[in-house]
């Protein structure tokens, strides 16, 4: 597989994102659902932290890769839905080192919505990946 990231501009690199991501010759894709704050029984936790839910969210996603034999460094697209949009601005300023460690830097949207699946939640993160 070979991965291509397009960026016409710089600013999004301070970002950790691409505006997009080209895969040619990929061997297998994989579609992850939205990944939260939740403990293995679908609790909530950490609620009212946003840095300690997007962690948490992060190490969510990392388990379902790894059941696909993939990592961070194999996603291509992430998509961020969260509650307050401050509150992430400030968080991400201390996980992006967490991604970058990774080598992940997917094309990325983010969406601030008024809730989500349950009131605890305050950010929820969907991912695409390749190899």
């Amino acid at each position: 597989m070979e991965r291509r990231s397009i960026d016409p501009w710089s600013w999004q690199d301070e970002l950790d994102f691409s505006q997009a991501v080209e895969v040619t010759q990929a061997g297998r894709i994989v579609y992850c659902a939205g990944q939260v704050a939740a403990d293995a029984d679908g609790r909530p936790l950490h609620p009212g932290d946003m840095e300690a839910q997007y962690h948490c969210a992060l190490d969510n996603l990392e388990q379902v890769l790894a059941q696909a034999g993939m990592g961070l460094s194999d996603v291509v697209r992430l998509d961020i839905f969260v509650t307050d949009i401050p509150a992430f601005h400030e968080a991400a300023r201390k996980v992006s080192a967490r991604l970058r460690a990774a080598g992940c830097k997917p094309a990325s949207t983010l969406l601030g919505v008024m809730s989500l699946a349950m009131p605890e939640f305050m950010i929820e993160i969907e991912a695409t990946a390749v190899k």
